[in-house]
């Protein structure tokens, strides 16, 4: 193969990953990712040498990583630029894994490697201290949820495996065989593709239990506050009279959930502190005069050690006393104690640095990263409230790409996924339309309804089946009342996880040590 007929296999492989990706296109696009890495198995097949292939597979990458989310530019630029390259590079590991295993063990060896490698790349990806799982295979039919309703068994993981087997199957139709059996292989290839297909048809929810009452409204308010004005303290008053004004115009006797969206209490209040805020009164007001709502709010607020560093978080103010920050949650109701939840999955590079990286701290700073970063909670946090049949799940912003994390929610009890966020900070960009149809993918998983506040938009709510059934359009100020039913049944996702993810790797892990296992053995016997 000539070196511009490989590169314009690796351009076409990204074009075709760009163009199934959810909010890049219209959806139906989301096909294409069936057919999307069979260029750059062409350009395995003919190349011999591991840098060469390297090379190729990492154009696609870089333009997969680059074309879906340059939007994460709006919000840090040249922080943008690393991460995708970065990014780029790590899922270049599984690709290069599956050139050297198919060239020493064969195709058979090489097609398990390439599966195995990339679910156990994608596994630690969503896991490790760098996590960006934004890109998993499996979300990209966040916008096509008639296809993948079978996610409540699998999540997004039986997605991951779906187009890696649909793509190796299709390329083997390509390759030279006895009519028989290429006859053969393209039965195999259309049942694997079709079926999933028409199982997700015919599921339907288990029979389900519902709270049986007229009166579970939910209000999601969406203030739309510039997120890079919203920390002035100047401002902090008017966010809150913003925020009251347009849960006190909307609410009714049936009210008895109010959702505002992440950091809405921006005034970054000791814990301690913040039911005696005085900036924080009229929201407590508001509360106290409708004793049957309850409101869950995102929050910024923070814990003092004084002169002693009790974590390893914790920040020196200038006072030489220590602290730590939290992005947060909180529930507000009359005559009862808030309850907080501190975020636990934290955006790397901009909320937390990673340990191993602390020697570049002074590299994140300049470009708009963090170095202390916030502190975190160890767990997922059910709010359960007195006299309230919503049990929530206080999912903030990036949380809600987890899909493991998210039944850690249910599991504890939550009846309703509540996602809080702020996507202002990507400006009117992909970023935040992918984000909201990641939140279908949460609503099958789970099997329950989404009552999502974004503070520019899209707030929505989205049913079990993943169904957006209400929305607000960005860069508005409105509300949402919907009546939403409590769900409580778990589903098989919910009780297990990611177990393919985790199978997969394992057998990654199998070949990787076996590999090494015939090197060694290799050297020995010389």
């Amino acid at each position: 193969m000539k070196r511009v007929q490989s590169s314009a296999l690796s351009i076409l492989s990204g074009i075709l990953l760009f163009s199934a990706w959810p909010a890049m296109l219209p959806s139906i696009f989301a096909l294409t990712i069936f057919f999307a890495f069979i260029p750059l198995l062409f350009i395995a097949d003919a190349l011999q040498k591991r840098n060469h292939f390297f090379f190729h597979a990492f154009i696609t990458l870089l333009i997969w990583n680059a074309t879906t989310t340059w939007w994460i530019w709006n919000s840090t630029d040249v922080g943008s630029i690393a991460a995708i390259i970065a990014n780029a590079l790590l899922m270049c590991i599984p690709w290069l894994g599956y050139f050297i295993f198919k060239n020493k063990y064969g195709k058979k060896i090489g097609y398990i490697s390439l599966i195995s490698f990339w679910m156990l790349f994608e596994y630690i990806h969503l896991n490790w201290q760098l996590s960006w799982p934004w890109l998993t295979l499996g979300n990209v039919f966040a916008s096509n949820t008639n296809l993948i309703q079978w996610y409540e068994y699998t999540g997004v993981s039986g997605g991951s495996l779906w187009i890696l087997l649909v793509n190796i199957l299709l390329f083997e139709l390509t390759q030279k065989a006895e009519g028989k059996r290429q006859k053969l292989k393209g039965i195999v290839a259309g049942f694997v593709l079709i079926t999933p297909m028409i199982i997700s048809f015919f599921i339907y929810p288990p029979i389900l239990t519902l709270t049986k009452k007229t009166n579970n409204n939910v209000l999601i308010v969406q203030p739309n506050i510039d997120p890079y004005q919203k920390f002035n303290v100047q401002s902090i008053n008017e966010q809150i009279k913003t925020l009251v004004s347009l849960s006190e115009n909307n609410i009714d006797s049936t009210t008895q959930l109010v959702i505002w969206p992440e950091t809405a209490m921006a005034a970054n209040v000791s814990i301690d502190q913040v039911a005696h805020a005085l900036i924080y009164q009229p929201i407590f007001d508001f509360i106290n005069h409708h004793p049957n709502i309850v409101l869950l709010s995102g929050i910024e607020t923070n814990k003092n050690y004084g002169t002693e560093k009790i974590t390893s978080t914790a920040q020196r103010y200038t006072d030489g006393s220590f602290h730590d920050d939290y992005n947060a949650a909180i529930t507000i109701q009359s005559n009862q104690q808030s309850q907080f939840y501190f975020k636990s999955k934290l955006v790397p590079g901009v909320e937390t640095l990673p340990s191993f990286l602390n020697f570049m701290a002074p590299v994140f700073e300049k470009f708009g990263g963090t170095v202390g970063g916030y502190a975190k909670d160890s767990a997922a946090v059910a709010f359960k409230t007195v006299s309230n049949p919503y049990i929530t799940a206080p999912i903030i912003c990036y949380e809600s790409i987890y899909g493991e994390y998210v039944t850690e929610y249910v599991k504890k009890g939550a009846n309703i996924l509540t996602i809080i966020t702020n996507d202002g900070w990507w400006g009117n960009t992909p970023g935040h339309k992918q984000h909201l149809q990641y939140a279908r993918l949460r609503a099958i998983e789970t099997r329950r309804y989404v009552a999502r506040s974004a503070n520019t938009g899209i707030s929505a709510v989205i049913d079990e089946k993943g169904n957006i059934l209400q929305t607000q359009p960005w860069d508005k100020a409105a509300v949402i009342k919907y009546n939403i039913p409590v769900l409580t049944e778990q589903t098989f996702y919910v009780k297990h996880g990611d177990y393919l993810f985790k199978l997969f790797s394992l057998i990654g892990i199998i070949l990787i040590v076996w590999n090494l296992f015939l090197v060694l053995k290799k050297k020995m016997l010389k």
